[in-house]
């Protein structure tokens, strides 16, 4: 037969006190630290989008929620997937969606514009807490010439839309996973 001691039930009090406390802490500072939620957004929701979409992913995904989408999608371009492959990216989630499954649904704290017409055609978003930004990058989809020619055009714009999202979050101080 085992006898608990007074001492070892005030230790395991205080354990159990501590535990709770760290526990409480934890969650005050997982409320603190919640993500900020990012929208992409272009015309077709089919390269630029997509690439930056999986780009802050790579790079930040641990900070920050993030989503793209088109004015008027048209699908993942095959190029897109191809190029973000090409650096490691897994595209099995890459979907293309219509901004309005975003807007008004999704507590935003930025929206990234990546091309001039849907900086144009973009609904005016009436939250004031939204920070709207504008990247203007190249079409890729618009490209012409051989697949290769073709290809190359999106490993450009990929390149240079991995190059802002890095500066972005060098100025911002956000971690980054590479």
């Amino acid at each position: 037969m085992s006898f608990v001691r007074d001492s070892d039930v005030r230790l395991l009090t205080v354990e159990i006190d501590d535990a709770v406390a760290t526990l409480r802490s934890h969650l005050r500072l997982g409320a603190v630290m919640k993500k900020q939620a990012v929208l992409f957004l272009c015309t077709g929701n089919s390269a630029r989008s997509v690439m930056a979409e999986a780009l802050l992913r790579k790079h930040a995904g641990d900070t920050f929620d993030v989503y793209s989408a088109g004015t008027e999608p048209k699908g993942v371009n095959p190029l897109t997937v191809k190029a973000l492959s090409e650096i490691g990216i897994s595209t099995g989630q890459l979907s293309s969606n219509h901004v309005n499954e975003y807007l008004g649904r999704v507590p935003l704290d930025y929206m990234i514009v990546v091309c001039a017409d849907a900086d144009q055609k973009c609904p005016a978003i009436s939250v004031e807490s939204v920070k709207r930004l504008v990247w203007p990058f190249d079409d890729p989809a618009a490209a012409r010439g051989t697949e290769q020619e073709r290809l190359d055009i999106f490993r450009r714009v990929r390149d240079q839309i991995d190059q802002k999202i890095r500066n972005w979050l060098a100025e911002h101080g956000a971690p980054t996973a590479q």
